[in-house]
């Protein structure tokens, strides 16, 4: 029997893409630091061995003592891997290069595909008080993205606004309606953000038409543009909205957290 006297927890989100440079990292960001902006208190997950959402989070690869590598494997306590950031608000669990040897590692476990949903659905997680934990996923439908939608409320894909775009989504969706199946039936879509857009350009139009078209309002309405500040702020290793507050990626990633905000109004 559940225990009613709970909180309902965290809503957990994955961010996921197989496709690399399709803005996964950058989304995952700079949405933590505008639900933060917006009164919420989030946890983001590194689980990308390339440790990009730590790196530009601030987060030094000497201060990564604890990682997702030790939460998935090691069994530690919440409160030696969840960091503080320079965010108020914004907590993370960071990734090193040792998370990559993780997916072999896990193989010889027999609860393999369900460690993370353990270790992000513990009673302990309470404590901390979050409303939504955004995970950053590897950019391959690894074991490790399996671990993240087991883990995962929803999903959140960022497409590229480019050629051949929504052919790689088909694959995405597929191991969505895979793991529904398998491991977590109460996972759904939270929506597709159309990234690196340019209204100038004929390209991103047709791309923006086919997936709204093909996929209806699963399309998030922001869209977040081809911004020169948002590709400059991870080597300042800070959010766009901190970088430049007023660009036109930082608004537009506060709209989008708007928009997630508001579909998970319970």
């Amino acid at each position: 029997m559940s225990d009613l006297s709970r909180p309902k927890g965290p809503k957990i989100i994955a961010v996921a893409n197989q496709k690399g440079g399709v803005g996964k990292t950058t989304t995952t960001i700079n949405l933590a630091a505008a639900m933060v902006e917006q009164g919420k208190r989030v946890l983001l997950v590194d689980l990308d061995p390339q440790g990009n959402a730590s790196t530009g989070l601030g987060i030094d690869v000497d201060d990564r003592e604890f990682t997702t590598y030790e939460l998935l494997l090691e069994d530690l306590d919440l409160n030696e891997v969840i960091q503080e950031t320079d965010y108020r608000g914004l907590c993370i669990v960071p990734a090193t290069v040792d998370l990559s040897s993780a997916d072999i590692e896990l193989m010889s476990n027999e609860k393999r595909s369900f460690l993370l949903y353990d270790a992000l659905r513990q009673i302990q997680m309470d404590e901390f008080g979050f409303d939504f934990i955004l995970i950053d996923c590897p950019p391959s439908l690894n074991l490790l993205t399996v671990n993240a939608m087991i883990a995962a409320h929803s999903v959140l894909v960022p497409l590229q606004s480019e050629f051949f775009a929504l052919e790689g989504l088909s694959q995405l969706m597929m191991t969505i309606r895979e793991v529904r199946q398998s491991g977590n039936k109460e996972l759904r879509i939270e929506g597709v953000v159309l990234t690196m857009y340019d209204r100038r350009n004929n390209l991103s139009q047709q791309v923006e038409n086919d997936a709204r078209s093909n996929l209806g309002d699963l399309v998030f309405k922001t869209m977040i543009p081809r911004n020169v500040r948002v590709s400059e702020a991870p080597s300042f290793a800070m959010p766009v909205l901190n970088y430049d507050s007023q660009s036109k990626g930082a608004l537009a990633y506060r709209a989008l957290a708007r928009e997630v905000i508001e579909n998970n109004k319970s």
